[in-house]
């Protein structure tokens, strides 16, 4: 990568005799979003604590803006912006209060933020809840407001971790346009979900963490097509799982079952949907292998506990 903005180098954490963060290592570029995905307790949340230096690491290097963290940590913290899990908004504070307040951590004088504020508010949908408190907001707002709250110090890197989690599909794609919108400023993120359309549909490149290593990175399509066959049939109904002891399985080059429905993966489709329109009470799905499928692929289909 011939420009970063910020670096980790060879980062590591235990907690007891369990390693969390295992040898890690990344760069994200100006302009770029860099998507972390992984089960449940992958190390992702652990390594943002790292990089906003709120949990020190056991070894590595953290770089940002030439800086070090976390020597360096109250200069590259005035950089950067952060949308948390939770929200932490202010409860007693309206809306524009809440971004008033928040700016003064930075050093930005009131009068400043009097004509900065309104200006995020309309940026975040909100101009019309200027007067609110969060407690009037609906989850989809709060995470907007949490976002223009990220971004009173004009970051130049915002690190977001899960900032659409509980949102309906209309309040997560608003969210979306704005984090585009923010990309096309030329503002770099750094963003972990659980939401694989969201990481395909805003990511540059990915990073796949299982037990605290990295196991894959690069663009989500090169992904999809380094790690999956093109074509996936899914089946399910009564019988399906039959299929997997049949012949119809040697169409496909592979098979996976989750609960009652079989994957077939697949190089061509046609010859295993003609044979399986033999099994009418049966029902199938044909589409492209996607991001879902390289996790799975990847970290397995088992239930992880945990965060």
């Amino acid at each position: 990568m011939p420009q970063t903005l910020f670096e980790v180098h060879d980062l590591h954490k235990r907690y007891g005799p369990n390693t969390v963060v295992d040898q890690l290592s990344f760069a994200i570029a100006p302009g770029e979003c860099l998507g972390v995905i992984g089960p449940n307790g992958a190390g992702k949340t652990t390594t943002i604590r790292m990089c906003l230096g709120q949990t020190t690491p056991d070894g590595g290097q953290i770089r940002a803006f030439g800086l070090d963290m976390p020597g360096d940590a109250l200069a590259i913290k005035a950089g950067l912006g952060v949308v948390t899990q939770f929200d932490t908004l202010d409860p007693d504070f309206t809306c524009l209060e809440n971004l008033i307040v928040y700016g003064r951590y930075f050093g930005i004088p009131r009068r400043v933020m009097l004509e900065r504020g309104p200006q995020l508010l309309e940026f975040a949908a909100l101009s019309h809840k200027a007067d609110a408190k969060p407690g009037e907001l609906s989850g989809g707002m709060k995470r907007r407001l949490s976002l223009a709250r990220a971004l009173v110090n004009n970051p130049r890197l915002l690190l977001l971790d899960e900032p659409t989690t509980g949102l309906d599909p209309q309040a997560r794609h608003l969210m979306w346009e704005r984090l585009q919108l923010l990309m096309q400023q030329g503002k770099s993120i750094l963003l972990t979900t659980h939401f694989m359309d969201e990481a395909e549909r805003l990511c540059s490149r990915l990073l796949v963490l299982d037990h605290g290593r990295k196991i894959a990175e690069g663009p989500p399509r090169e992904l999809i097509a380094e790690h999956l066959e093109p074509e996936v049939v899914e089946v399910y109904g009564q019988g399906a799982l039959a299929l997997t002891q049949s012949p119809v399985a040697t169409l496909a080059s592979r098979t996976e079952v989750s609960g009652e429905t079989v994957f077939f993966y697949t190089h061509a489709a046609a010859p295993l949907l003609n044979v399986l329109a033999e099994w009418p009470a049966l029902r199938t799905l044909h589409r492209p292998a996607n991001l879902e499928d390289l996790f799975l692929k990847l970290t397995g289909r088992q239930i992880r506990e945990g965060g």
